[in-house]
C-alpha cells in the first residue's frame, strides 16, 4: 500500500518504520527538515519537508496514488484539515490523531459528516487500557477480543505457584481450569511453548480464556483477586482526566493529585465524583497523608518518564496496590521491564497498534477480516483476531489436520457468545472469530499462518 504519514514525531516515527517493515511504501512530511532527514536515512521511507495541509505538497508525495493517508502532527486541527485536503486531493482514506478532550464524543461526525475514517485519542485509548487493567488487578496486561469475551492476560507467576515444574500439557487436567497458555517470556525469550514446556519460578506468562475462566485460573494459582475499590492518580493531563473518569462511573473511588493549582481546580469542577489534591507527588508524605497506603490502585502519569517509575517503585514500597506506570520513551523498554513493577503502559504503541490493525485489514483478504491485532511483546510476537468467511481455507477440518507455520496458535475460536479453548478435534466454522498468536511478522489474513 502507498501511504502517507504527516507529523514525525515520536507516533509518526513508531508507525513509518512499522509499516516500512510491512513492505507498504511510506512517505513521511514534516516541517522540520531534521526529523525528515532523520526518519528517512533510519528507515526506508521517502521524506517530504513541507505542511501537509497544502495540496502542493501533498501532490509532491504522490497524494493521487495513495491508498491511506494518516496525521499524527501535534495539533488535532491540522491533522483534521491534512485529511479534508487529501481526501478532495485523491481517493485516499484518512486517519486523524485527535487529542482534544472537547473533540472526544464528535468521532461520529468526523466520520459521518467529514469522511474521516478514523479519529483515534492515544490518552483515551491509554486510559481505557488502564481501566481494564485495574478492574482485573491479577494481570500484567489485559487485550481483549470478541467483545470482551475473550481475553489475552499476562501475569506473573507468584511465590510458590503451583506451575512451577508443571509442563503445559498438564495444567487444564490438573487445575481443570479451561485456558490455554499461549506464550511464556523467560529472561529476555519470549516463546510460544508445546506442550512439553515446563514452567519455572519468576516466569512472566500469557493465557487465553474467557473472564470467567481466568478468574478461576487466577484462584487455583494462588493469584491474588482483591478488586479495586481505591485508586491514587497522580498527574492530571489527558490521561489522568480520562482514567478518573473512567473509573470514578465504575463506582472507583478515585483521588487525583495534580500540582498545578489551576490545572488542580479545573479538573475538580470537571470531575465532580472525583477528589482532586492539589500536591506535588514528589512530595512523599502529602502521598501518604492522602491514604496512599491503604489504596487498592496506584497510576502514575505525569509527563516525565523517570518521575513516574520512581513514584510507581514507592507506591509499591508502602502499599499492596495494584501499579500501573506510564512511560513514554520507548527506547529504553528492555531496561524497563527488568524492574519490579506490575503494569507498564506505552500510549505511543497503543496508537500505532490500533493504525496498524486498520492498515492490515484494508488489504485485500480472501477469507478473513482481521479484527483486532495486538503487540503482545513488541516486535517478537503478536496477537490477531480474525472474523472467519466461508471461503476461508481453515474451514471445516480439525485443527490437527490442519497445516500451521512454526511458532503459530490457535489460542481461541468464540462462536456467538461462546468462547472455545481450542484443542486438536476442534473445526473453525463460518462465522467464527479466531484470536492466532504467532511470531510470524506482519500477518493480514488468517491464510498467512498456513504452510504453502
Amino acid at each position: 500500500m502507498n501511504i502517507i504519514i504527516v507529523g514525525c514525531g515520536k507516533v509518526g516515527e513508531t508507525l513509518a518504520r512499522q509499516l516500512d517493515e510491512e513492505g507498504n511504501r511510506v512517505t513521511v512530511i514534516d516541517k522540520s527538515p531534521r526529523r525528515v532527514s532523520a526518519l528517512a536515512d533510519a528507515s526506508d521511507v521517502m521524506g517530504i519537508v513541507g505542511n501537509g495541509a497544502v495540496y502542493d505538497v501533498l501532490r509532491e508525495a504522490g497524494i493521487s496514488n495513495t491508498h491511506l493517508l494518516i496525521a499524527v502532527t501535534n495539533s488535532d486541527e491540522l491533522n483534521i484539515l491534512c485529511c479534508l485536503v487529501a481526501a478532495k486531493s485523491g481517493s485516499c482514506r484518512t486517519i486523524a490523531r485527535v487529542r482534544n478532550p472537547e473533540y472526544n464524543d464528535e468521532a461520529a461526525f468526523f466520520h459521518e459528516r467529514l469522511g474521516l475514517a478514523m479519529t483515534i485519542n492515544p490518552e483515551f485509548t491509554a486510559a481505557n487500557e488502564i481501566a481494564r487493567i485495574l478492574r482485573f488487578p491479577s494481570a500484567m496486561k489485559i487485550d481483549s477480543f470478541a467483545k470482551g469475551r475473550a481475553e489475552l492476560l499476562k501475569f506473573k507467576m507468584p511465590e510458590k505457584c503451583p506451575l512451577e515444574g508443571m509442563a503445559v500439557k498438564d495444567v487444564v487436567g490438573r487445575l481443570h481450569c479451561d485456558v490455554l497458555v499461549c506464550i511464556v517470556e523467560r529472561g529476555q525469550e519470549a516463546l510460544i511453548p508445546n506442550g512439553d514446556f515446563r514452567f519455572e519460578p519468576r516466569d512472566i506468562v500469557s493465557i487465553v480464556a474467557s473472564p470467567r475462566n481466568a478468574a478461576e485460573f487466577f484462584r487455583k494459582i494462588n493469584y491474588r483477586l482483591n478488586s479495586v475499590k481505591s485508586v491514587m492518580v497522580v498527574g492530571g493531563g489527558r490521561i489522568g482526566y480520562y482514567v478518573s473518569s473512567l473509573l470514578s462511573r465504575s463506582n472507583i473511588k478515585v483521588k487525583l493529585v495534580e500540582k498545578d493549582a489551576e490545572r488542580a481546580k479545573e479538573l475538580d469542577s470537571k470531575l465532580p465524583d472525583v477528589s482532586v489534591i492539589n500536591a506535588d507527588a514528589v512530595d512523599h508524605a502529602a502521598l501518604l497523608e492522602e491514604g496512599l497506603a491503604d489504596m487498592d490502585g496506584f497510576v502514575s502519569l505525569t509527563n516525565i518518564d523517570e518521575e513516574n517509575i520512581l513514584l510507581s517503585m514507592y507506591a509499591k514500597e508502602v502499599s499492596r496496590a495494584k501499579v500501573v506506570t506510564k512511560v513514554n520513551r520507548l527506547d529504553f523498554d528492555s531496561v524497563i521491564s527488568r524492574l519490579d513493577l506490575d503494569s507498564i503502559i506505552y500510549p505511543k504503541n497503543l496508537t500505532s497498534d490500533v493504525i496498524v490493525r486498520y492498515v492490515r485489514a484494508m488489504k485485500n483478504t480472501i477469507g478473513s477480516n482481521m479484527e483486532t491485532l495486538y503487540n503482545v511483546i513488541k516486535g517478537k510476537i503478536e496477537a490477531a483476531e480474525f472474523l472467519i468467511t466461508e471461503k476461508s481455507p481453515v474451514v471445516g477440518k480439525p485443527l490437527m489436520e490442519l497445516k500451521f507455520r512454526e511458532h503459530t496458535l490457535v489460542a481461541a475460536i468464540t462462536r456467538g457468545k461462546k468462547v472455545i479453548i481450542p484443542r486438536g478435534q476442534d473445526v473453525i466454522e463460518p462465522g467464527d472469530s479466531v484470536v492466532i498468536v504467532t511470531d510470524l511478522k506482519a500477518i493480514s489474513d488468517i491464510k498467512d499462518i498456513l504452510v504453502k
